[in-house]
């Protein structure tokens, strides 16, 4: 910088003084003012390459150099444009080989809440359907109509149901807010998306349903009187009459169950899960929520099931095997081993079959329409207890308690659905009796 000390009043020494500040400027601009091989000007951060390509230089959000590339001016500047709106919202690693694998690994890793069968189940989706294909692409590369292709995939060519599609949902939504929070990406590509595919397949998560008091009586009937399905009629009538998870029931022992004064202590709960380092295997957890941990009364008709449970297992000298130190298991199967709850869902499947079946015939010839039961998995069983109980109580929180809700409105929701009947019932009763008129 040229300085001077020029007495202001004199006008020769003014016109010196502007003179000098002109010619610094010029230098100043001749200096930055490069040019590309077609003579254009290049902006602070521009250069040309050797081949005729171009760089644009910058401070990245991560404070360190980052680059990018173009093979004309302009297509830099679009460049530019996007690299300066990324610093300006904080976005790191744009040029990075991040994936979408790379992304979920961190996510999964801090789950540390998560219940080991929860966790098993999860890692197994996500590594079975996402991480070999989907997941080995670069994240900040990936849009919502990317994520609504990869879904629609699963649905159409591998027969995805709601629930299992809830279950990739779970799993890639967080993991791509994370990217968000941690700057890989501007927004999450998939917020807003379950409810587009549910809208466009016509999705409604399917409701479980309680088998009416028809259908109950029919299906306890057939079993109890069948030679062939017999033998599970005291596990059915443990699942009717207590409302337990399919997980509580296998896990039940004889140490569970307090036939003096007619309780059953529910802290535990048996999985049959895959694990990468040995395979499936039945294994002891704890109850699904805290809220499980409790007692069930022991009803008369649950009482006599488990005695008679008890003397078969005396009659075929069944041993009970032992599970993560737990043993003195009430239910076994025939192998001496643990009921699998796939084995238990078969079972009902191939009675619900041979009943309307036989129903059909008998309803033809009695010249009547058939009561045919409605195809359910062991799980309704326990809606239907749920149902049954909301139909006789009244007490929300005693019904709560009973059937291990963590959340009231679970129990609300069952209690809500199994009165709406008995409103109409009840209003049947009315008619004529109002004196309305």
């Amino acid at each position: 910088m040229i300085r001077f000390q020029l007495d202001p009043n004199s006008a020769k020494q003014t016109y010196i003084l502007s003179k000098a500040l002109s010619m610094e400027m010029e230098g100043e601009l001749m200096k930055d003012s490069r040019k590309d091989s077609k003579g254009r000007v290049l902006k602070d951060g521009e250069s040309q390459r050797k081949d005729g390509s171009y760089e644009y230089k910058y401070k990245g959000a991560d404070g360190r150099r980052h680059s990018v590339y173009a093979g004309t001016l302009k297509e830099l500047r679009e460049k530019r444009k996007q690299a300066e709106k990324n610093v300006e919202d904080g976005i790191l690693f744009v040029n990075q080989n991040i994936l979408l694998n790379d992304v979920f690994d961190i996510y999964f890793s801090g789950k540390t809440e998560l219940k080991e069968s929860t966790r098993s189940n999860y890692k197994y989706m996500y590594d079975k359907f996402v991480r070999m294909k989907f997941g080995m692409r670069k994240i900040n590369l990936i849009k919502y109509s990317d994520i609504r292709e990869f879904y629609n995939y699963l649905i159409n060519d591998l027969s995805f149901k709601p629930n299992s599609l809830e279950i990739i949902h779970s799993l890639l939504h967080p993991t791509f807010t994370l990217a968000v929070r941690d700057g890989y990406i501007r927004c999450n590509p998939s917020d807003g998306l379950m409810g587009d595919i549910k809208k466009s397949h016509c999705w409604e998560k399917p409701q479980r349903h309680a088998l009416t008091e028809a259908e109950q009586a029919a299906f306890v009937q057939f079993v109890s009187t069948s030679p062939i399905y017999s033998h599970w009629m005291p596990l059915f009538t443990f699942l009717l009459g207590t409302g337990c998870r399919i997980g509580e029931t296998i896990g039940l022992r004889w140490n569970d169950c307090d036939f003096e004064n007619n309780e059953i202590f529910i802290n535990h709960n048996v999985i049959y899960r895959f694990r990468d380092y040995d395979g499936c295997r039945f294994r002891l957890t704890t109850p699904k929520t805290s809220a499980g941990n409790r007692v069930v009364p022991m009803l008369s008709e649950v009482r006599e099931a488990l005695l008679q449970e008890r003397e078969n297992q005396k009659r075929f000298k069944l041993k009970s095997p032992t599970i993560d130190g737990y043993s003195n298991f009430v239910f076994l199967n025939r192998e001496q081993n643990l009921h699998n709850p796939m084995t238990i869902n078969r079972a009902i499947k191939r009675i619900i079959r041979d009943h309307n079946r036989d129903e059909v015939k008998l309803a033809e010839k009695e010249k009547r329409e058939p009561l045919l039961i409605r195809d359910f998995s062991v799980h309704n069983l326990r809606h239907t207890f749920c149902t049954r109980f909301c139909e006789n109580e009244t007490n929300l929180k005693v019904i709560q308690e009973i059937m291990g809700h963590s959340d009231i409105s679970t129990t609300m929701n069952i209690y809500a659905e199994a009165t709406a009947e008995k409103k109409k019932n009840s209003f049947v009763n009315l008619e004529g009796k109002l004196r309305l008129s």
